[in-house]
């Protein structure tokens, strides 16, 4: 027999039970987390969007994006901060630990992470939600300098962005396809207004700059000496957009900068693209998908890179898997093929 419990001993059981309660339904195993596998709630309110160091179009961009959502949150109330980081580095693998909720990242990196090549340790879960605005980059070189050609650039000291920035990813291919590789250069790491200034001292003899059109860095550069813009071999450009999708063909027009007489057959050499984990729920992607596109007027007057939200760029594919939240909101504005969730976007022209 069981002693009847009374006095302290009813409310202490009660309290012990009320604890018990809150903590299941707080977690499935009572570590505050949510099970393993379980999708992210869409009843989470306070979100992230990894950008990359300020200075650069992704920490502006990624500011311009949150601050739209906030402005239209919906039925879920969420609330978005922008968060400042190293990049798209950082923001995948951030993303797949689940600290951060969205990210902008450089859809070449992408490419190679969710697949476990090149340096990854593993396919990493990301999933694509929205294709931005093309990076299109080129080599420029002092016009008195003796780099004509890509092949010039042997044995020369050029500037191939920062360091950790992820450049190697797009270069690699663009110089292989050239038939030069980093051990055949002197590679130096700056940042692309520290490349200009090398460029200016003669400490490098070109470096490989790029973004939106027009770039600021290749702008300043021109502005300051005569540059040569070092072509890219066709046939080169043909064997890797083939080979990769990321790359695809980007006109940049004559008189875009200093000395540029005619248009320049430039690369985009991976893309701007807005990512998450493919855990969190398809609900949380869709609405977050729908607000950005249709309120996208409203990321242009902040940023012009948010001419590229439109039915020609959004579901572009550069070889990431799109998450079933964003492929459904394609779907039913009529913008993705017929075709199952899990099958990339068709691939429409982009940058000229």
């Amino acid at each position: 027999m069981f002693a009847k419990a009374t006095g302290p001993r009813i409310v202490l059981a009660a309290l012990c039970a009320t604890v018990l309660i809150c903590a299941t339904a707080c977690s499935g195993d009572g570590s505050g987390a949510a099970p393993e596998g379980e999708a992210k709630s869409v009843s989470s309110r306070f979100l992230s969007i990894g950008t990359a160091p300020p200075g650069g179009a992704f920490f502006v961009v990624g500011g311009a994006l949150s601050e739209v959502l906030n402005a239209h949150p919906g039925e879920m109330g969420w609330q978005i901060t922008a968060e400042a980081t190293k990049g798209t580095q950082e923001n995948l693998r951030r993303l797949e630990s689940g600290e951060l909720d969205f990210a902008l990242a450089n859809a070449a990196i992408t490419y190679f992470a969710v697949r476990g090549e090149e340096g990854w340790e593993k396919p990493f879960g990301v999933q694509a939600v929205m294709t931005l605005a093309p990076n299109v980059a080129l080599f420029i070189a002092p016009k008195k300098g003796r780099v004509a050609t890509i092949a010039d650039l042997r044995g020369k000291r050029v500037v191939l962005g920062p360091a950790g920035a992820g450049f190697e990813y797009f270069l690699r291919p663009i110089l292989a396809a050239h038939g030069l590789t980093y051990a055949d250069l002197s590679p130096l790491n700056a940042t692309q207004s520290g490349a200009v200034d090398l460029l200016a001292d003669g400490s490098a003899a070109a470096a490989f700059l790029g973004g939106a059109i027009p770039t600021a860095s290749i702008t300043q550069a021109s502005s300051s000496q005569e540059i040569t813009y070092v072509p890219f071999e066709s046939g080169a450009v043909e064997q890797l957009v083939a080979e990769y999708p990321f790359f695809d063909r980007a006109t940049i027009p004559a008189g875009t900068y200093r000395g540029q007489d005619g248009d320049f057959a430039g690369m985009n050499v991976g893309s701007m693209h807005l990512v998450t984990a493919a855990s969190v729920s398809e609900e949380l992607v869709y609405q977050v998908t729908r607000t950005i596109y249709e309120n996208r007027a409203e990321v242009v007057e902040k940023h012009p890179a948010g001419k590229a939200i439109n039915p020609k760029v959004a579901v572009r594919n550069t070889g990431v898997e799109f998450h079933p939240g964003a492929v459904r909101f394609y779907r039913e504005i009529g913008l993705w093929p017929e075709a199952t969730a899990s099958e990339p976007a068709p691939d429409p022209a982009v940058g000229e």
